[in-house]
């Protein structure tokens, strides 16, 4: 087998990048409270949920509800509580992402995502700079590819 011919055929990262414009920063905060409403909706469907659980508890059982039925009773309402903070602490999330995007500027590179593509390398090649590849985006077209492609 001849060594100056063997390749190899490899997966890295490629950073994709954007170029903040005002059509971007518009697309972003549209998204996010997208996601926001999407969050409150879903708190208030999970609030309603475990009203409905406890309301058939409470009608199924006696008089006052015995121990048991109380014991279920805290049980729904410890998961509708420890579900609610994850979507509130998502909401968090999105707002102060609403904040960052708000403050950015205009033509600011910033990282959107994390991609991967293969490439082949040979003998004699820089690992390295092969594997620092960027794609730099305005407005969803590429403007730049940057490393040894």
């Amino acid at each position: 087998m001849d060594d100056t011919k063997t390749s190899l055929l490899l997966k890295r990262p490629v950073t994709v990048k954007v170029i903040v414009t005002s059509r971007w920063k518009d697309e972003v905060q549209e998204q996010l409270k997208q996601q926001i409403g999407q969050l409150d909706a879903q708190i208030q469907q999970l609030e309603v949920q475990g009203q409905r659980a406890i309301a058939e508890l409470q009608k199924q059982s006696l008089t006052p509800p015995g121990p048991q039925v109380s014991q279920q009773i805290d049980n729904i309402q410890i998961q509708v509580n420890q579900k609610k903070s994850e979507f509130l602490e998502r909401k968090n999330q999105s707002l102060q992402q609403m904040q960052q995007v708000q403050l950015l500027e205009l033509e600011q590179e910033v990282v959107q995502a994390q991609m991967e593509s293969f490439f082949r390398i040979e003998k004699g090649e820089n690992l390295v700079q092969k594997l620092n590849v960027e794609i730099v985006i305005r407005d969803g077209v590429v403007e730049e590819i940057r490393g040894e492609l």
